[in-house]
């Protein structure tokens, strides 16, 4: 936790912008696998952090705006509890530390809440990922749970992202802690990485690697040697030489900021020429990003102007032809990079993604719907305080390159006949964490190696 005198600034801050009402943040509960007593690891909600600093199960966060009252509700822990998990804090004690004057059990939570309800005082909430708080939020406000995302307040929604978007001092500090352990994460597997290893070995070191620094996992991590699925968990392949390996991991620290870095590698010492051809590519993009970055400039442009350079250079290569500006206006370059170029990060990795993309990442602007562009998280007018990724890549997606040859689609832009040649190639990219200042932009954590040939120096430490 910071100091109590964070949280407090932040709720006073809040309710100067709503200025009236009642503001209920749910907490998270435990979450069983397969019976009560065995849970999935505990993670408070994010907001809930933001606000109260309490990282502790089964709360009632609530912010009364008209009465000057803030609460917390909680039971604290019997005898019973006691015996299985030591003493703990009561939850007064917690309260303290978050600035809280009052605190009752989860029963008066809930009769306060059916009575501010009953009175037919505005409650603002926000959208709840979780099915359990949905419930909750049912059996306190008397909302259909299937409608409880169609009732959360959009006027919290927009003070909270307004809030949270811009990273404080002390934010930023952890940010950057967990940048760094992002980095050393990713530092293990270049240095371990070796053929005949499965992903599922690599995977592990770098898990490892953040446990052993008392962190976590951010996300679930990608460790691959198939870069052209995005999102790919699988663990089960073995690696060989002549493979590119993509890693995409991040580290989240004690006070669960987070964060996000990618690499690619090859398994062996060394890449091949055609790996060097296109992972070089992918760096130029990256690095092009980097450079644009600075207040007052729109992500979405960065995004294009990134998407413009990388068709070029695949025309450069031979798979691409034609007008490039008409061919990235279309959406042809997303053949090779069908994904945003970075997203906000935070205490989430995606930062308060379950509160909308339209507030987060576009200031309430309309996304695109065109394939490629709408998977771009990120759009608006970058800010001083804002902490996002940049992430270009180069992807090989077989079923895409076949899907759109049969379809004749983007013929006047797109080689078939050279993407059949590469159609086993996989994927790269390189990631790293941002945070824009007055005057440009600063990367959080430390430089990897990005190079072809610090890349493979560092290789050489694996055998």
């Amino acid at each position: 936790m910071f100091n109590a005198s964070t949280y407090i600034e932040r709720r006073n801050k809040l309710k100067a912008t709503l200025k009236t009402g009642i503001l209920l943040f749910p907490g998270n509960d435990e979450s069983p696998m397969n019976y009560t007593d065995n849970t999935y690891h505990f993670r408070q909600d994010s907001s809930f952090l933001y606000f109260f600093g309490i990282d502790f199960p089964g709360l009632i966060g609530v912010i009364d705006i008209d009465n000057q009252k803030e609460y917390i509700f909680g039971n604290d822990y019997t005898i019973d509890d006691i015996v299985w998990m030591g003493v703990q804090p009561t939850i007064k004690e917690r309260c303290i530390k978050a600035g809280i004057e009052n605190s009752a059990p989860v029963i008066k939570g809930e009769e306060y809440l059916k009575d501010a309800a009953q009175k037919g005082r505005k409650i603002h909430y926000l959208p709840q990922y979780r099915g359990d708080n949905a419930l909750k939020l049912h059996y306190w406000l008397g909302i259909n749970p299937a409608e409880v995302n169609d009732k959360s307040s959009l006027e919290l929604v927009k003070a909270v992202v307004n809030q949270r978007n811009i990273k404080s001092v002390e934010e930023i500090e952890e940010i950057n802690k967990a940048s760094l352990l992002s980095a050393d994460m990713h530092l293990a597997a270049i240095r371990f990485a070796r053929p005949g290893m499965t992903e599922a070995n690599v995977m592990a070191e770098v898990y490892k690697t953040a446990l052993s620094a008392n962190g976590n996992l951010a996300f679930p991590i990608i460790a691959t040697k198939n870069g052209q699925t995005l999102h790919n968990h699988y663990y089960g392949n073995t690696i060989q030489e002549g493979q590119l390996f993509l890693l995409d991991a991040g580290g989240e620290v004690e006070s669960h900021y987070c964060g996000d870095l990618s690499s690619t590698f090859p398994v062996g010492r060394k890449f091949t020429d055609r790996q060097k051809e296109i992972y070089n590519v992918s760096l130029a993009a990256h690095e092009h990003a980097v450079s644009l970055l600075k207040p007052g400039v729109k992500f979405k442009e960065i995004h294009l102007s990134t998407c413009t350079l990388i068709a070029q250079s695949m025309k450069d290569l031979g798979f691409m032809k034609g007008n490039i500006n008409d061919a990235v206006e279309q959406g042809a370059h997303a053949m090779f990079f069908p994904c945003g170029l970075g997203h906000m990060m935070g205490l989430d990795v995606h930062d308060m993604e379950n509160l909308g993309e339209v507030y987060v990442g576009y200031d309430g602007e309309t996304k695109s719907k065109l394939f490629g562009l709408k998977s771009l998280r990120l759009g608006r007018e970058l800010q001083p305080g804002f902490v996002f990724t940049i992430e270009p890549g180069i992807y090989f997606i077989p079923d895409l390159i076949d899907k759109w040859k049969g379809e004749k689609k983007f013929t006047e832009y797109l080689n078939y006949d050279k993407l059949e040649e590469y159609k086993n190639f996989g994927g790269c990219r390189n990631e790293e964490d941002f945070l824009i200042t007055e005057t440009g932009a600063r990367l959080l954590g430390k430089y990897l190696p990005k190079t072809v040939e610090r890349i493979e120096e560092e290789r050489e430490k694996a055998f």
